[in-house]
């Protein structure tokens, strides 16, 4: 029987090596799965290349992973913002490198790697820095830079609902990176809000089927950190 729930977070990433390559979803906090994130943090990897939108908002999450010292390399479109202080200062003090990729091309290149696909030609980036050391091609008369795929060991994404199976859907803008992250990584690993039964999905809302997913994590809306995950009554 395929039962891909597991009991908690920390027994779905307890696995997790060091330095792996982690796929986290999510933009800005829209969709980051902040309870697997966390479990990623206590369950001690270091030396992670973690991809994501940007690199942490505030102290919690993504933020919280940059600020226990456990990230040796990012791979984002926008590493700074108004309360990204913890990769900021982690930056200037020259203790995580950076892999700054346009979002159209984050998007793609992880597409790519789910897909198949060895490469891909795209103009955005061409006569800048971000194209130093590339191969570059003229099409049409335009110049494109070949970028590589994205691949990961692991993707840790946030789906709204889920079944025994792994088949996901999500909510709304919180779907975003999720989808392509999945597809990229050896092992998926989404939280879910609910977890229905075998059928309840309607089909054409599944976006994730659950080829792409290895594992399941419920995590009830009201769940809390301290004591670990707890429902309201």
């Amino acid at each position: 029987m395929i039962d891909k729930r597991t009991a908690s977070a920390a027994a779905a990433l307890a696995d997790v090596r060091d330095g792996a390559t982690v796929m986290i979803g999510g933009f800005g906090t829209a969709g980051l799965p902040n309870e697997l994130t966390e479990a990623l943090i206590d369950g001690g990897a270091r030396d992670l290349v973690i991809v994501n939108n940007n690199a942490g908002n505030g102290d919690t999450g993504l933020a919280a992973l940059l600020a226990a010292g456990r990230v040796r390399k990012i791979i984002c479109s926008f590493p700074r913002q108004a309360d990204s202080h913890h990769f900021d200062a982690l930056y200037r003090a020259g203790r995580i490198e950076l892999e700054l990729v346009p979002q159209g091309n984050l998007a793609e290149r992880i597409r790519a790697a789910g897909a198949g696909i060895g490469g891909f030609f795209t103009p955005t980036g061409y006569g800048t820095v971000l194209a130093a050391g590339k191969e570059t091609r003229e099409i049409d008369g335009r110049m494109y830079v070949l970028e590589s795929p994205i691949r990961a060991d692991v993707a840790l994404i946030k789906a709204e609902r889920g079944d025994r199976w792994g088949n996901l859907s999500y909510r709304m803008t919180a779907r975003n990176f999720g989808p392509i992250m999945a597809m990229a990584a050896t092992t998926t690993i989404a939280s879910v809000h609910e977890i229905v039964e075998l059928g309840a999905l309607d089909p054409e809302a599944i976006v994730t089927p659950g080829l792409f997913v290895q594992r399941l994590v419920l995590v009830p809306r009201a769940a809390t950190r301290a004591g670990g995950f707890k429902q309201a009554a």
